[in-house]
């Protein structure tokens, strides 16, 4: 066996590794950080991880703001924010947050500021934290390129100290906190032409604000890196830590965030991915899920996401500490394989579904997992979420599969089957070893393996460098699942294998509803730094069809979310608040209405121009609000229509999906 692999780590200091962003990659260690102080609920690593919301009430509705705050407050939020567009909005924040005292809810409150230095320099004053975007507070962006020289860009960083040195000097006369919240798909024109539209630029906006504050001997604050793509607010994290250890500044608390997430199991599958990779290294002081939902729902998901890493030391079995990390965890690479068939290679992850609970004894069996028997042709039917492999255990389907659809039985009832051609085995690494040296013994084409990291041995390394038939199944129990993995796969490419691996999942006696949240961090992690070439997820003792669907729909969501394997329309959709302009929740099922069947398009829906062409960077196409019943249409981030009636948007976006022959009618879809 593996010594260096079987002994536990005595510490969980990384040796020899330029990682810096966490403590340990192997051993759950909150980031310790300075304590900043917000109202009554103070924020950082000496108190638990907090959790936040914001309103979707116009600001200028008092009571309807104070009401929503309250609901906001009993569903679990510890911060309530509110948005402050202009002067007016932030004068009524005094008059919200009176009655909310009346009432007696003394919820820190926090005014949200982008465009109007002096809305927040007001708000400052009355509320106990005000949050800025430093890509439009002091800065501009007009979508232009500008070859800035040394000395134009650091007349820039003068002016923007100039706009920016009030609110500071404001918030330390008051005790305000501030958060520093970049985001990434509203990165200055300075910004842009400096460092692109990356993480580095995301992380370079915050810290020349957050250098503004610490030559003022300002430090009550907390930063933010979103985006709608979990990779690269993931990314923008790490590097942030990174970058503030290297300058010696403080170790300032973090707010986490994926922005503009959208709705339904999507945006918890989405969410989950970036906030609970983070959450698995430590990082990570107060959370907010951006649903398009009512707000009262965002609080539950991200208490579940906290909860899980409550006793997480203490649950977690040791893991040997990764010395040196052959990952770049700032820039997404994926691991090399080669090619067994249709996994790894170039090939996108693959989906199993685990049928070892559930016989398939009849051609409806296969409907939830997305192959469909259509009896009048005799021909089968696949959707987008068609499963690629089926795992059916100790009891082989009792029907010709649909082509395409490949089966994979435990060793021992493998080898008793008649169609070898289109199943495969499972072997448990003893098993194979006993096995793979004989002839005739395995499968020629292809061979899956399962795998714990402690299974993993030099005898076993051996073999699968002289078999290209092995894809692994990897899987463990530890309560630090997504680090066990990752030292799993670490220790494959240390020894230069190049072998697929498909990770795999059971998630027994927890909520059904945490179980995408789970999944997305498990799995989506992984995903996330180029670690994966299949995943396969089960619930034990999962006889539903029910269960069966819901997990499949999750893995093909994940590997979404991870932007590994795209398989259907992803719609980039703000959580709403008082700047929003239309009804959010309803336009964006109207849309997704019309559209979900355009696969791989990406449409952003924003409810302000605020929200407009910066957050939906990543987006193909836009619909955002620019007055009442008024709506702007992007391609990209360049507005193509304007000022579309709400009623004809729609139909207006679809013609411009048309224009760029990316539209398909849905009945060709169903055929």
């Amino acid at each position: 066996m593996l010594d260096s692999l079987l002994t536990p780590s005595s510490s969980a200091t990384l040796v020899d590794s330029p990682v810096l962003y966490t403590s340990s990659l192997t051993e759950y260690i909150r980031r310790k950080t300075i304590t900043i102080n917000i109202g009554d609920v103070p924020m950082g690593s000496d108190y638990p991880i907090r959790v936040q919301s914001m309103t979707t009430i116009d600001t200028m509705d008092t009571l309807g703001s104070v009401e929503q705050s309250i609901r906001m407050i009993e569903a679990g939020c510890e911060y309530v924010r509110i948005t402050a567009p202009s002067v007016k909005e932030a004068q009524n924040l005094e008059n919200i947050r009176k009655e909310l005292r009346a009432r007696g809810y003394t919820t820190p409150l926090v005014a949200d500021i982008h465009f109007t230095p002096n809305a927040a320099e007001l708000a400052a004053r009355i509320v106990e934290k005000v949050r800025i975007n430093p890509g439009n507070y002091a800065d501009r962006k007009r979508f232009e390129f500008i070859d800035y020289t040394d000395a134009a860009y650091a007349s820039e960083l003068e002016r923007i100290r100039a706009k920016f040195l009030p609110l500071v000097r404001i918030c330390k006369e008051y005790g305000t906190a501030m958060r520093i919240g970049t985001n990434h798909g509203s990165l200055s024109d300075r910004i842009l032409s400096r460092y692109g539209d990356t993480p580095v630029g995301m992380v370079e906006s915050a810290l020349e604000f957050l250098r503004i504050c610490e030559d003022e001997n300002y430090y009550n604050i907390t930063l933010s890196m979103k985006s709608s793509n979990p990779q690269v607010m993931v990314q923008a994290y790490r590097l942030l830590v990174q970058r503030m250890d290297e300058e010696g500044l403080k170790p300032y608390p973090l707010h986490l965030g994926v922005t503009e997430a959208g709705e339904a199991e999507d945006g918890r599958i989405k969410s989950a991915l970036g906030i609970g990779t983070l959450l698995e290294d430590g990082i990570g002081d107060t959370v907010r899920v951006s649903l398009t939902e009512e707000p009262e729902r965002e609080a539950p998901v991200a208490q579940a996401l906290i909860d899980r890493y409550t006793n997480r030391a203490a649950e977690s079995k040791a893991i040997t500490a990764i010395k040196s990390y052959p990952i770049n965890p700032f820039q997404y690479t994926r691991r090399v394989t080669h090619e067994v068939v249709n996994f790894g290679g170039q090939n996108v992850p693959r989906v199993i579904a685990d049928f070892s609970h559930t016989p398939v004894s009849a051609h409806n069996a296969l409907h939830p997992i997305g192959h469909f028997y259509l009896p009048e042709p005799d021909k089968w039917r696949m959707n987008d979420l068609g499963a690629d492999y089926i795992y059916t255990g100790s009891h082989p389907a009792q029907f010709m599969l649909p082509n395409g659809l490949k089966q994979i039985l435990d060793y021992a009832v493998w080898q008793t089957v008649s169609d070898k051609v289109n199943s495969f085995p499972l072997l448990t690494a003893d098993t194979y070893l006993q096995t793979h040296l004989e002839k005739g013994l395995l499968h020629e084409r292809l061979n899956l393996v399962q795998l714990t990291l402690t299974e993993l041995s030099d005898e076993l390394l051996n073999a699968l460098r002289h078999d290209h038939t092995v894809v692994l199944l990897i899987s463990t129990e530890n309560a630090h699942a997504m680090p066990e993995l990752r030292r799993l796969f670490v220790e494959l490419i240390n020894q230069r294998l190049t072998t697929p691996v498909v990770v795999q999942r059971t998630y027994a006696n927890i909520p059904t509803e945490d179980v995408p949240l789970y999944a997305a961090t498990d799995v989506g992690g992984l995903l996330i730094d180029g670690l994966g070439d299949g995943i396969m997820l089960s619930a034990s003792g999962q006889p539903e069809a029910s269960t069966l669907k819901s997990l499949n729909s999750l893995s093909f969501g994940i590997l979404q979310a991870a932007r590994t394997r795209i398989t259907k329309t992803e719609y980039i959709s703000c959580p709403s608040c008082g700047r929003t302009l239309f009804d959010l929740q309803e336009t964006t099922a109207h849309i997704r209405q019309r559209t979900d069947h355009l696969k791989g398009v990406k449409i952003g829906i924003m409810g302000c121009i605020v929200n407009g062409p910066g957050e939906m960077a990543d987006a193909d196409y836009g619909y955002v609000g620019i007055g009442r019943d008024k709506i702007a249409l992007y391609r990209g981030q360049q507005v193509i229509k304007k000022s579309v009636p709400a009623n004809r948007a729609v139909d207006e976006l679809i013609e411009l999906i048309r224009e760029d022959d990316r539209w398909i009618e849905p009945s060709l879809v169903n055929e």
